[in-house]
């Protein structure tokens, strides 16, 4: 597979990595101080608190050049725009692999309904200068599989293409029937668990809060009743059935834990204020 991934953060170093050591011929779009830190040191990866910090020859491009069999964009909600632009005229299908709530339509309304996949990155690190800190592998991020679909669910050859390849290369990996449904349940709790973090000042903090996590469940069922439709996928009802007592609880433990600190939780900047933002206002407006 000739590959293009449209973004250097720690999702799309991630998968570029791994679709590089299987093998696939495959690029790493980046722009701004990433790229020029990449073009000095290469792609660098280490595993959380490790030392050992693993340089892989990826190679780096700073913008599209086509003839792609697959174009992965796997960057912030606020950034779309400006990546619709760029790939107007570069032919190949896209995966867009980010946090959506707006549905297919206004992607396919700029380069093509024909060419756009959904999907969502389920691998999680943070950013250490110019390393990509990953998490170790273990029985629970074995379990974790990263969603991809066809706008409307249908199921197309490119579609099993995609996921044979991708699981080929070690990419966890499944095909979802209702993938527009499913981005939409996730932004209705991640806009404003990550708003709450934000404003908290991080997870540990918010932890510390909990009348602001009360206010925080409190926003995240309103968003999940406007829904079109049940959760996907549905143990996620789970946030309106359950007691919002219990919910705090395993909240605050949630947020003390080592995953939510080698999260994007933890990691504030106005890009992720902007990009909670966007994902707010697609919510508002799909009410």
């Amino acid at each position: 597979m000739k590959l293009l991934v449209y973004g250097a953060g720690v999702c799309g170093t991630l998968l570029a990595v791994r679709m590089h050591e299987a093998g696939h011929d495959v690029a790493l779009l980046a722009r701004g101080e990433r790229l020029a830190d990449l073009r000095r040191h290469g792609v660098r990866i280490a595993e959380q608190d490790s030392q050992d910090v693993r340089r892989v020859e990826v190679p780096v491009v700073d913008r599209p050049a086509g003839g792609y069999d697959l174009i992965a964009v796997v960057v912030r909600t606020h950034q779309v725009d400006a990546v619709l632009e760029s790939l107007a005229d570069v032919d190949g299908d896209v995966l867009f692999m980010l946090n959506w709530a707006a549905g297919a339509r206004p992607l396919g309304a700029v380069i093509g309904h024909e060419r756009v996949l959904l999907g969502f990155p389920t691998s999680g690190g943070t950013m250490d200068g110019d390393v990509v800190r990953y998490r170790a592998a273990g029985p629970l991020t074995r379990l974790v599989t990263m969603p991809i679909g066809e706008p409307g669910g249908r199921t197309t050859p490119r579609l099993d293409r995609i996921v044979r390849t991708f699981r080929s290369a070690g990419v966890g990996v499944k095909a979802e029937p209702r993938m527009d449904a499913w981005l939409k349940t996730h932004a209705a709790f991640s806009a404003p668990l990550g708003q709450a973090v934000d404003a908290a000042g991080g997870p540990q903090a918010l932890a510390a809060d909990p009348d602001a996590i009360r206010g925080m469940i409190r926003l995240m069922r309103r968003n999940m009743a406007a829904l079109q439709g049940p959760p996907v996928p549905r143990a996620i009802a789970a946030l309106l059935t359950l007691p919002e007592g219990l919910l705090v609880a395993v909240l605050r433990r949630f947020l003390r834990s080592p995953t939510a600190v080698h999260s994007g939780l933890s990691t504030a900047s106005p890009a992720t204020t902007a990009e909670l933002d966007r994902l707010a206002e697609q919510l508002r407006a799909d009410v």
